[in-house]
């Protein structure tokens, strides 16, 4: 879909920009690609040169030339091959041949340096990853990484509706597989089963997403750990099968973990869920404008630790989402920051038992003058079909 231009998000970049006296940004990342120009790469070989004053430059394979001439915000695309017969050498350096004549005019250059891999693509989610020469063709170039970050940490308007797009999709997968869950069906089947919703009605959403991919980990009762693979467990009666899950729709993520149990829950598994439901709470209630990022990740680890379970979880209980499913902020005890309005934050508080099994629940707040305001209609805590 071609969503108007987020004038909003393109002034804050130019003032940030302004700020350390920039010239331009040469970004090559999908989300940044994305998040500078509308365009979703499709294979990950594309770039973008965003000035501080005067039009963007989005740099496209020829395949996807129509995609870039419906969605992209700038009209200056400039297409290179990704098959040249007198060329051998792989598609991403002709990216680079384009982008440094689009960028020769500029000095001072924020180039992607401390960004350690690729997000993903529209194809696959392969990672696509340039040589030193991307690096090497701007010597001088200053990281923009730090300054993409701040400028992503707070969503606007239009982006908030795209991420509520992608909540709205993952609850209703999530409700079509709530009537669907069986005791001994294999956790994969239970994965395909929203995994396949996301896709097939994801796509088209109300007239608004081109394309919707789910992602998604799933484990049942004693299959339930940080981090496995689902694999081909069967889904427990009395106990809790856990859906990790995450919704890309045209770019714009979210990220959740729900439960569902298709009989009565066993009686240890509602006495951590009443546990965690309580830290869970106290942690939503905490997310303020101007509350401590420090202080909630303390408050989490502490309410579960005086739960009985000292030093968990052993993953992050908070980070930002948008463009990116994890994107800063963290919330981490030995970090800085502070919660500001318009940051969408992904709260994600579990306990795991030694041997297998366990809780998270997890959601998208948006943080608004009057608090955190839960993206998902989905239920959290346990829902039984």
């Amino acid at each position: 879909m071609s969503w108007p231009r987020d004038d909003a998000k393109l002034e804050r970049v130019r003032a940030l920009m302004a700020d350390q006296e920039l010239d331009a940004l040469v970004v090559r990342a999908p989300d940044n690609v994305l998040y500078l120009s509308n365009f979703w790469s499709m294979k990950g070989y594309d770039a973008v040169v965003f000035p501080r004053a005067g039009e963007p430059v989005l740099i496209c394979l020829e395949a996807s030339a129509d995609d870039a001439a419906r969605a992209a915000w700038t009209k200056d695309v400039r297409l290179f091959a990704g098959y040249d017969p007198s060329d051998p050498r792989p598609p991403t350096a002709r990216t680079l041949d384009v982008v440094r004549a689009a960028a020769e005019d500029f000095d001072r250059v924020g180039l992607e340096l401390s960004l350690g891999t690729q997000a993903s693509d529209r194809m696959v989610g392969e990672p696509t990853t340039f040589t030193r020469g991307w690096f090497d063709a701007f010597p001088n170039a200053i990281d923009a990484t730090p300054l993409l970050a701040v400028a992503r940490a707070t969503k606007t308007e239009q982006e908030i509706e795209r991420m509520r797009v992608a909540n709205a999709i993952a609850a209703s997968a999530m409700e079509h597989v709530a009537h669907e869950l069986r005791p001994g069906m294999r956790e994969t089947e239970a994965a395909a089963l929203w995994e396949g919703f996301v896709h097939a009605e994801g796509t088209g959403w109300q007239g608004k997403v081109e394309l919707a991919l789910g992602y998604s980990l799933v484990w049942s009762g004693q299959g339930i750990r940080t981090f496995t693979a689902t694999g081909s467990r069967p889904v427990q009666e009395h106990e809790p099968t856990l859906f990790e899950i995450w919704v890309c729709a045209d770019g714009y993520w979210c990220d959740h973990t729900k439960n569902v149990c298709p009989g009565d829950l066993d009686e240890r598994y509602q006495e951590l869920l009443e546990q965690l439901l309580d830290v869970y709470e106290r942690a939503v209630a905490h997310c303020r404008p101007g509350a401590s990022l420090a202080e909630l990740d303390r408050l989490v680890r502490d309410g579960i630790a005086a739960a009985g379970y000292p030093g968990q979880p052993s993953h992050p209980i908070c980070h930002g989402v948008g463009a990116r499913a994890h994107e800063p902020p963290y919330a981490h005890q030995a970090g800085g920051g502070e919660i500001a309005e318009g940051m969408v934050l992904a709260i994600e508080p579990g306990a795991y038992w030694d041997g297998g099994g366990g809780l998270r629940v997890e959601d998208n707040f948006l943080i608004t003058v009057d608090g955190a305001e839960k993206l998902s209609p989905f239920p959290d805590g346990v829902v039984r079909p």
